[in-house]
């Protein structure tokens, strides 16, 4: 793949030409995200009837209870009015992902990895708490931190 980038002339606007064989479904959701300007650094949450912009990077995990979603930083938590599949695949090409049914974890925010019975693994995350990776997200996690095929 070759990329060129040129500064406009005067007068011209900024320009995003892309030339491709076959676009793919990949290709398609980063050209939505470069036009749709989806590099948000923040969410809007709720906490006690306010909404609150929480950085992505505070977050440690987002988890699901009761059809609930809360999202978890180093000692609060929040709830997000959105569904554990709509978080994943907005942030999917970011530190967050999936490790369980219910849970999507922010592996910027994994201390350590320990192994557990029946190829699941428990995370212990930089504020304290543990939460179980799922063995059949396992190999997507090895994936993501670059230790796995």
């Amino acid at each position: 793949m070759k990329i060129t980038i040129l500064e406009p002339g005067p007068g011209e606007e900024d320009e995003l030409i892309v030339k491709i064989k076959d676009l793919d479904e990949d290709t398609l959701k980063l050209i939505r995200r470069i036009k749709d300007g989806d590099n948000k650094d923040s969410i809007a949450v709720f906490k006690d009837d306010n909404i609150v912009m929480l950085p992505l990077k505070e977050i440690f995990y987002f988890d699901s209870v009761d059809n609930r979603v809360f999202a978890y930083t180093k000692d609060r938590t929040y709830e997000v009015k959105r569904k554990l599949f709509e978080l994943e695949e907005e942030y999917e090409r970011t530190s967050f992902l999936r490790i369980s049914k219910n849970a999507i974890v922010n592996i910027r925010q994994i201390e350590r990895l320990v192994p557990e019975f029946n190829g699941r693994y428990e995370a212990r995350l930089k504020n304290g708490e543990s939460i179980m990776i799922s063995r059949g997200y396992v190999p997507m996690l090895k994936r993501k931190l670059g230790v796995g095929k």
